[in-house]
């Protein structure tokens, strides 16, 4: 076997096909969250604190600052100067919490909706009427009849 049909027979089964879907919708969902935690909940955040809670813009600065640079995360990313950006791991981090709450609550409805269909009541199915064929009658009819 060819090394080209191998990896065709294995990338056709259905698990990888499977998986590749799931990589797709999974890196389009991640951005859905990362836009709901940017544009939404970081937002409300912000608010309710008073405007004292933006993380993107939690940083240490970690070399020199050339003059007229202003002290954003933005200006000195595009400057070149070197940040310890913890305030972006925080907001990937609640990313990752928001996405793994989501995702376990789905998958909880998921198998619940499993559970209802698989418990769900089942009809018996009437067993087929057993027809004895014509010349088993016919035998037994005869059998009957030397008996008498």
């Amino acid at each position: 076997m060819s090394m080209m049909s191998e990896f065709k027979e294995f990338a056709l089964k259905g698990n990888v096909m499977d998986l590749a879907v799931g990589v797709i919708i999974g890196g389009a969902f991640g951005k859905i969250v990362d836009s709901l935690v940017a544009d939404i909940i970081m937002p409300v955040l912000s608010l309710l604190s008073g405007g004292h809670l933006d993380f993107t813009n939690l940083f240490i600065i970690l070399g020199t600052v050339p003059e007229g640079i202003v002290h954003t995360h933005d200006a000195l990313k595009k400057a070149g100067v070197p940040l310890f950006s913890y305030g972006s791991f925080i907001t990937v981090s609640l990313n990752f919490v928001i996405l793994a709450f989501v995702i376990f609550h789905l998958v909880k409805v998921m198998n619940h909706l499993r559970n209802v269909v698989d418990n769900a009541p089942v009809e018996p199915t009437p067993e087929p009427e057993v027809v004895t064929p014509e010349d088993i009658l016919l035998l037994r009819e005869i059998r009957d009849q030397l008996k008498k």
